[in-house]
């Protein structure tokens, strides 16, 4: 089975919206309680990720780190942990992922192949046999490189803000309502105040990789990337 791309106001929705709200609004005692509110919506995005999982059969690496932080998340809250633990996990998700993609730097197969460099997005085929034409093969995998650091440094900025963001906002005791209450205002902070410079940063280094193409391979932007 193909996989449809899902619509990202779906996935927002499911992922983000609900669940902050129910943690925000159904977390006293007089509603759902703060354990089963924080079940509730870790339900939602747990069960999105499984979904996908098992409809097509595809394990996502951003996938399997969105289900083990929320699974983090929720077991920091049921187990009263010290709240430090989850800015500590909040940071620790990005901060492997950028750690992951520096090192593979140094690999025959930096992970900006798999990230942005790859068929679905780029005309790989047809870059790869303009850099071999013009003889700057080997400039480009420098670029290549150059790119994978940049990428890296953005889940850097990521996992500082994550930190920051958490040890901020939620600093009530866990397992209560307060707590509940803002780890979803931190989750909805997350998009304007992380997501969203993250997302320019990742779109420098599109951009800078595209240039890279256009001065090396001799294509331009549209021939660079693949037409949908």
């Amino acid at each position: 089975m193909s996989q449809p791309k899902n619509s990202p106001l779906v996935e927002l929705l499911i992922t983000i919206v609900i669940p902050s709200v129910i943690l925000m609004k159904f977390s006293g005692p007089e509603s759902l309680g703060s354990v089963n509110a924080l079940l509730l919506a870790l339900a939602f995005p747990l069960g999105w990720g499984l979904r996908d999982l098992l409809m097509y059969r595809k394990v996502n690496l951003f996938a399997v780190l969105g289900l083990i932080s929320t699974l983090l998340t929720g077991g920091i809250g049921l187990l009263q942990l010290d709240n430090q633990w989850l800015a500590i996990k909040e940071a620790a998700i990005p901060a492997l992922i950028g750690l992951a993609v520096a090192i593979s730097a140094y690999t025959p197969y930096p992970l900006i192949r798999v990230l942005l460099f790859n068929p679905k997005l780029m005309d790989v085929e047809r870059i790869q046999s303009n850099l071999e034409q013009r003889g700057n093969r080997a400039a480009f995998e420098t670029r290549l490189k150059i790119a994978t650091w940049m990428l890296s440094g953005s889940f850097l900025f990521s996992a500082i803000m994550n930190y920051m963001l958490a040890t901020w906002v939620v600093t009530s005791p866990t397992g209560t309502a307060a707590f509940n209450e803002e780890l979803g205002r931190m989750t909805l902070l997350s998009y304007p105040v992380i997501a969203l410079p993250a997302t320019l940063i990742m779109a420098a280094v599109l951009y800078y990789l595209s240039r890279a193409t256009q001065q090396l391979a001799g294509l331009k932007l549209t021939e660079a990337f693949k037409s949908s």
